[in-house]
């Protein structure tokens, strides 16, 4: 039996005959013809793959066909084939979706071969792309992308489980390096809209004079250089997830205009007046603390609770335990398979410098040192001698050092205060201590 099949739905016997005669010059053709709306809208369980439609059907007209057709099943080909050049006619069912407009003439049959072959070829790359994007959501299972076992992870994984569940937005807080694009593409890639686009915006490495037409697009025209009409990152990602890293850095007009789109769930292009409506799950990211850039006017109140949705903080690499070892292992395994080298292993003592350092760059800190550490060892294992560790920073230092109880409490204490520009009661509220104590540390000298 022929593999792909086609519907021709035309009420003028012999010219249906002659477009059957000629598609079934492909022997993989199967063709099935129909006279009639009724006849057809009742053999819908054929299930066609493409339909070929007169518009001048006796008992309903083909645009009226082709609105029950895409409520059945919206995404089925259709060629609208009709006896009348009519543009206005031939415009709107091009904007409704018909993927192709033919006029009877002596080149209909021709017309209607080459256009099928474009369809199919179509409808072919796009289950490639539905495949791949299968496979990258089998690779993004949160066990894989996000390796560790600590109870820090844990809390986050009971929250990733909660946001696949809904389209809800997703806010997501971390130090720079602990995987937050890692951690929004898991959870897009294990949600009902993996097979849809997954785009990925950072608000602080795109100029400012260029950001609202990256995110919204613009017409051509628009303004100097708009040679062509550009679609924005909010179209690109319909019906798909958008995950906009660096939230913060976005200016306060611009975060207006953000406002307004997630409210109206509608974009309309720089310098166009068409409005396009959006169906778009949002996952924003930040390293600073969004309620504070809210309460030092940095950041529109209500877009932030628009935007927070469900919160996911990322714990940094320090406070996971054995997650420094067990990631370690992983991109040691992953360097001596990228570079197609022998088996490399850890040492007891490199394990142990590796837990006792502060990682401020985190997850890709980590990464960076022991992808160094397996070029620099020998004999296939990675001593303490080998692991270099790039930051200068004293609260940065390995936190095993040779320093007393009291020496390190100074440290933590100064490293959180200038986090929080030297705030003595958040730090304290941070820290579960009295503020009199810092407070009595600072007078005496001990803390600068």
């Amino acid at each position: 039996m022929a593999g792909y099949h086609i519907v021709i739905v035309e009420d003028d016997p012999w010219y249906s005959r002659i477009l059957e005669y000629h598609l079934s010059l492909n022997p993989d053709y199967k063709i099935t013809l129909f006279d009639s709306a009724k006849d057809f809208l009742a053999n819908l369980h054929l299930q066609p793959d493409l339909i070929t439609l007169d518009l001048s059907l006796p008992d309903m007209s083909g645009a009226a066909l082709y609105d029950k057709i895409k409520e059945v099943n919206p995404g089925l080909p259709v060629i609208v084939i009709s006896s009348q050049e009519n543009i206005s006619v031939a415009v709107d069912l091009l904007k409704k979706g018909v993927n192709d407009y033919l006029v009877k003439d002596d080149n209909t049959k021709d017309l209607l071969w080459k256009s099928i072959i474009r369809i199919r070829e179509n409808q072919s790359l796009r289950k490639e792309v539905e495949q791949l994007r299968e496979e990258l959501g089998q690779k993004f299972t949160f066990e894989k992308t996000i390796i560790g076992q600590s109870n820090a992870l844990k809390k986050v994984f009971s929250m990733m489980e909660k946001a696949i569940k809904t389209n809800i937005n997703v806010s997501i807080t971390g130090e720079t390096g602990t995987g937050k694009e890692v951690v929004a593409k898991a959870i897009h890639y294990n949600s009902d809209r993996r097979k849809k686009n997954f785009v990925a915006v950072n608000m602080g490495a795109i100029p400012s004079d260029l950001i609202e037409s990256e995110l919204f697009g613009h017409e051509k025209g628009a303004f100097t250089g708009a040679v062509t009409r550009k679609v924005g990152k909010f179209e690109d990602a319909n019906g798909g997830t958008i995950f906009l890293d660096e939230i913060a850095e976005l200016n306060l007009t611009l975060q207006t205009k953000l406002l307004r789109i997630l409210q109206e769930r509608e974009v309309v292009r720089v310098g166009g007046n068409e409005r396009v409506s959006l169906d778009v799950r949002v996952i924003v990211a930040t390293h600073k603390n969004l309620a504070d850039e809210v309460a030092n006017g940095n950041f529109r109140e209500d877009l932030f609770y628009r935007l927070l949705g469900l919160p996911i903080e990322l714990p940094p690499l320090r406070d996971r335990g054995n997650d420094v070892i067990i990631l370690a292992k992983h991109f040691v395994d992953q360097f001596v398979e990228d570079n197609k080298l022998k088996s490399i292993s850890l040492t007891p003592e490199a394990k142990k410098k590796l837990m006792g350092y502060y990682f401020p760059g985190n997850v890709r800190e980590l990464k960076a040192v022991v992808d160094l550490a397996a070029v620099m060892c020998d004999n296939g294992e990675i001593n303490a001698d080998d692991i270099t560790f790039m930051s200068s920073r004293p609260e940065n230092m390995n936190f095993l050092q040779a320093k007393t109880l009291r020496q390190h409490t100074c440290d933590i204490i100064k490293h959180y205060l200038e986090k929080n520009n030297n705030d003595v009661v958040a730090t304290a509220q941070a820290l579960d201590i009295g503020k009199s104590t810092i407070y009595k540390m600072i007078q005496d000298g001990e803390i600068a």
